[in-house]
């Protein structure tokens, strides 16, 4: 029995209390401390998860163990918390290793938990799919948001271990089909640090420019080969699979072997069976290409001979087809010819007839005739002269005559005249528009007093005031007849001072009583269409 236990024994009453040690309430709490720490340096505790939130905001992560009748407080410090393959949910059943101490400023124990691990593959596979379907719900999975891989890489990205057979698989794959430049993402496929270095290496592809120092990739590859799924947990981590569904480069998934899937392999653009099965996605067979060239060139060849011919031989049948181009200028020769014999003689002639009239002209034009002809316009044009200045003379004596009978009319008294003339017409004019308008105003008011009888006569609430009523259904749409009313109806009664809800009864209907034929009465307007006034004359 410890110290601490002998100080605890229970002392009879009658015992002398002086003799019992006195402890401090820190010296009590750190004892307890070091006797569970002791006694419990570690353990392996296995519990549901219980009140768990998330890491706190220092890093640290607190949460409770429990099972069917106890539970027990556990801690996570931050460097240990960030180490963990997976991450802690609630209620999850998990196995931690760590060692029991107390908390002082509590008064409670709690474990001090150094790893934490599923309990059981039944644990991990059920995080799994839930993770799966949370990530899916995000459209990380969609079908639509994935790219076709570049028919023929220049640069390809591989993120795997240096050091394992997967790398050595994939260079050798991609040198015998089609060597390319390759750039390996040294990273741990397995362990604590697995899932930060492989989304460290996807999003520093990503992060490369192009036509930087180091060429950026047309294509990404992560690889892994086979394992258990703890082995492959890290390809299971949600920052492993956001960073491939984020990626810009086309991603090839190839972690485990055929059987194995990751959630990665639903992010990727596309998801090979193994790594050796990336390196035949990734590029074609070189010797296939080249020698689908080849034959490509051999037919282009061949087409080309065969056009040729063809043209060839349209060719040679349309120059068969065409004139000799002697043949095409024998007829314009010929007319050519001809026009030259005849031109001699048509020059001789035409140089006769312009002789002749030239002599004709030529008679016409003796001097005496000239002299009669100007002689007879200067008599025409001292004539015309003569009869301008008259008409002239004419003309001004006129216009002086019009400016002084103007000059007699517009003396004073004339003026005067005519300004008490214009006042008096203006007077005559007023007076006329003032009858005028009184007149036609007095006309409006009439037809207006005439309009407003017209419209009382007509209006049905003129009806109403003579102790008729109008009768409507729930549509508030005038009845017509009797036999358009049910039993239970409901209706509304408009009267002349206002409306009032009614029910139709059950009851036979009465009897019309017999009324006194009325004398025709004239109509006074004519009845709108369009509303159900009409009814009520």
């Amino acid at each position: 029995m410890s110290d601490f236990d002998d100080a605890f024994t229970p002392v009879p009453d009658e015992a002398p209390r002086p003799n019992i040690g006195e402890y401090t309430v820190s010296e009590i709490a750190f004892s307890v401390k070091r006797t569970i720490e002791d006694a419990f340096g570690h353990v392996r505790v296995r519990g549901e998860i219980s009140g768990y939130r998330g890491p706190h905001s220092s890093g640290h992560a607190y949460f409770s163990l429990k099972d069917d009748k106890s539970r027990i407080e556990a801690v996570i410090w931050r460097g240990q918390f960030q180490r963990l393959r997976f991450r802690p949910e609630e209620g999850m059943e998990v196995v931690a290793v760590g060692r029991l101490t107390t908390f002082p400023g509590g008064s409670k124990y709690q474990i001090v938990i150094d790893s934490l691990e599923p309990a059981g593959v039944g644990a991990l596979m059920a995080l799994l799919e839930k993770r799966r379907r949370e990530l899916a719900a995000e459209g990380l999975f969609d079908e639509g948001r994935k790219r076709p891989l570049p028919f023929l890489p220049t640069v390809i990205g591989v993120v795997t271990s240096p050091t394992g057979a997967v790398i050595r698989d994939i260079l050798h794959r991609l040198a015998d089909r089609f060597p390319v430049h390759v750039l390996v993402w040294p990273v741990r496929v397995q362990g604590d640090t697995s899932a930060r270095e492989v989304e460290a290496a996807i999003r520093g592809f990503n992060a490369l420019a192009p036509g930087g120092p180091i060429p950026r990739p047309d294509l990404l590859i992560v690889a892994r080969g086979g394992g258990s799924l703890e082995d492959l947990w890290s390809f299971n981590e949600e920052i492993v699979v956001r960073a491939a569904a984020a990626s810009e480069i086309p991603l090839i998934s190839a972690v485990g072997h055929e059987t194995d899937w990751t959630l990665i392999d639903h992010a990727a653009d596309r998801r090979a069976p193994t790594p050796t099965g990336a390196a035949e996605m990734a590029v074609p067979v070189r010797a296939d290409l080249i020698a689908a060239v080849d034959s490509g060139a051999r037919r282009l060849a061949a087409a080309l001979a065969r056009y040729l011919d063809g043209r060839r031989t349209q060719l040679r049948a349309s120059a068969r087809a065409l004139p000799q181009p002697r043949d095409l200028v024998a007829p314009a020769r010929q007319r050519l010819d001809l026009a030259s014999a005849r031109l001699a003689h048509a020059l001789a002639a035409a140089g006769h007839q312009h002789r002749a009239r030239y002599e004709r002209a030529a008679a016409r034009l003796s001097l005496r005739s000239l002299i009669r002809a100007l002689e007879d316009k200067r008599t025409r044009l001292d004539g015309a002269g003569r009869r301008t200045e008259a008409a002239l003379e004419r003309a001004v004596g006129r216009k002086r005559a019009d400016f002084e009978a103007l000059a007699r009319r517009l003396s004073p008294e004339r003026l005067a005249r005519g300004q008490e003339d214009g006042r008096r017409r203006l007077e005559v004019a007023a007076g006329r528009l003032g009858r005028a308008f009184a007149e036609t105003t007095r006309r409006r008011r009439h037809g207006l007093d005439l309009a407003a009888k017209l419209f009382d006569g007509l209006n049905y609430r003129s009806v109403l005031r003579r102790g008729y009523a109008i009768v409507r259904d729930g549509a508030d749409q005038p009845l017509h007849s009797a036999a358009a009313i049910s039993p239970g109806m409901r209706l509304a009664i408009e009267f002349a001072d206002g409306r009032i809800a009614a029910t139709a009864g059950d009851g036979a209907p009465l009897p019309p009583e017999p009324t006194a034929p009325a004398a025709p009465r004239k109509p006074r307007g004519p009845a709108r269409s369009g509303s159900g006034q009409g009814d009520l004359f």
